[in-house]
């Protein structure tokens, strides 16, 4: 399959090793990833800060880019779920937006969706011989409704032991501009998904989403926790030839 990747600003800018894992996953599995120069921002910044006109050019932009992709893979739940959830809502009734969001958003995809629902597999050869848990995020698991296809993804992994998270379905905190509006209270909520996280006794924490992992890792950081993070894709690229460092 040829799969068309957009690796989101925050990928691009903070977390490259994400979008290199993904494309040696699924290479690894026979499939061709190609980069699209043309992409930028998906815009959801801008949306949920009521700069809907700007949200609406970047949308533009996405549509025409990914027109002719079969898939196109978002190794974030955040944008992916912008693409899916809030696109629509930025086309008026009869527009040629409206119209190009109907033919791509629902091609937009997260890894776990990918993995499972299209390409069937959830036992992808990976190795990696760590304690892991796992926090869902909010857009993974409100918007995508991706359920338990990371949980089974990371349970075939060899030597991976999953541990139960508590309250695994709280949100973290981060929310994007939220965490600039509302330092104190993201602050709080970050703190209180850290402890849970070290309480679990896992090595590493993980989930389909960066921007939730910076939140989350640079609170455990701060305590000291002794618990490193890791997005989904970087463990299911993980092999004893090329093993993803905690």
């Amino acid at each position: 399959m040829r799969i068309a990747l957009f690796i989101t600003c925050v990928n691009d800018t903070l977390f490259p090793r994400t979008g290199w894992a993904v494309v040696r996953l699924l290479e690894r599995l026979g499939h061709e990833v190609v980069f699209p120069e043309a992409q930028t921002c998906c815009g959801q910044m801008h949306y949920n800060t009521g700069y809907r006109r700007e949200a609406q050019r970047l949308a533009v932009g996405f549509v025409r880019t990914f027109a002719d992709a079969d898939v196109v893979l978002a190794p974030s739940g955040s944008c992916a779920g912008m693409v899916r959830d809030n696109y629509p809502r930025l086309g008026e009734p009869g527009s040629r937006l409206e119209a190009a969001v109907a033919e791509v958003a629902p091609r937009v995809l997260d890894l776990s969706e990918l993995l499972v629902d299209v390409l069937e597999v959830t036992d992808v050869g990976a190795y990696f011989p760590h304690t892991v848990t796992y926090h869902p995020t909010c857009h993974g698991l409100r918007l995508l409704r991706l359920g338990d296809r990371p949980q089974r993804l990371l349970r075939a992994v060899r030597g991976l032991e999953l541990v139960e998270l508590e309250g695994a379905a709280e949100c973290c905190g981060f929310g994007g501009t939220f965490a600039v509006k509302n330092a104190a209270v993201s602050a709080a909520m970050g703190s209180d998904k850290a402890r849970h996280v070290a309480h679990t006794g896992a090595e590493v924490l993980c989930a389909v989403d960066n921007s939730c992992l910076m939140h989350i890792g640079g609170t455990l950081s701060r305590q000291r926790a002794g618990v490193q993070v890791l997005h989904l894709a970087e463990i299911l690229a993980s092999t004893e030839e090329e093993p993803a460092s905690p």
